[in-house]
């Protein structure tokens, strides 16, 4: 085993569904897979002893060695070569987990767990550990398309290349061909600049969108040459990211956007496409936070 994979449990059949897909994840990565159940007493800043007996404790110990249990049985069923382990960590989930990312690869929860408002199309835990964890997290939604390519949202940034290194990552593993999709819009595309300084501000037609295709070109062109088992397809359209982006999770088996675009706010940790694709993307979704932002916790 050469890495390590997080599997967030807590008995719903969301993470259930997570568990099996981690457990995927981990097989491709010739990884072993921990699966983690984040406990927490009732009333956690009071003594246990006051609030709850001592036969009621045992039970709670004993329903979390359950759940844990039933997820490796669901793990093992996916993926009957990986190392499986179980543990029960004390604390919230987000801590919990973001604190377990710090020495895994990837983090995997389902969209939505116990704890969730009903209402709710995705869970805070996973939000809030999209935007915190120390590796990508993987958010299972939905089920994805076996036979469709990665997905990946391209949009230039230099937060962004993290997320085309673990897309090209990806698509290589599963065998799997990559779309790499740019969307852009007179709104967060600069304009290229004139061909002359004596000239005013102004280009030819179609000059916006011949930049936005060398754009995209330029940013996975690396790559491309890397992963020459890769078959990859460029697509720019003129319109908005995070619509063009969830229609074409439609028919892929995972989509990848870093944690921040280059129009999002310097202070914000996870931008709108990224969150936008957690709750309404039609499959899988990881998010990838860029090298500089994960340094700065």
């Amino acid at each position: 085993m050469t890495g390590l994979v997080i599997a967030g449990v807590d008995g719903s059949a969301s993470s259930l569904t997570a568990v099996a897909c981690a457990a995927r994840e981990a097989e491709l990565r010739d990884a072993a897979l921990c699966l983690v159940h984040a406990f927490s007493w009732p009333a956690p800043r009071t003594p246990m002893d006051r609030v709850v007996s001592r036969p009621m404790r045992a039970h709670l110990l004993d329903l979390a060695d359950r759940l844990v249990e039933e997820a490796s049985v669901r793990a093992r069923a996916a993926a009957p070569d990986v190392q499986v382990s179980g543990t029960i960590r004390r604390g919230d989930p987000l801590t919990v987990l973001e604190a377990e990312s710090r020495t895994a690869e990837l983090v995997v929860v389902g969209s939505r767990g116990l704890g969730n408002f009903a209402g709710l199309l995705v869970g805070s835990t996973s939000v809030g550990l999209a935007a915190h964890a120390r590796c990508p997290v993987l958010v299972v939604r939905g089920p994805a398309d076996a036979a469709g390519p990665v997905l990946l949202g391209v949009d230039g940034s230099p937060a962004g290349a993290e997320a085309v290194r673990f897309a090209f990552d990806e698509a290589s593993r599963r065998r799997a061909r990559l779309l790499a999709l740019h969307a852009w819009t007179t709104w967060n595309a600069p304009l290229p600049p004139p061909l002359s300084p004596a000239m005013p501000y102004s280009n030819e037609p179609g000059a916006l969108a011949a930049a936005e295709e060398r754009l995209l070109a330029e940013t996975i062109a690396g790559l491309c040459e890397r992963y020459a088992d890769v078959r990859v397809e460029r697509r720019a359209v003129n319109g908005p990211t995070r619509e063009a982006l969830i229609e074409a999770s439609r028919t892929a088996q995972l989509t990848v956007v870093g944690s921040r675009g280059r129009g999002g706010f310097a202070g914000l940790l996870l931008g709108s496409v990224s969150q936008a694709l957690l709750h309404h993307a039609h499959g899988p979704v990881a998010v990838v936070r860029g090298q500089d932002m994960g340094r700065r916790r």
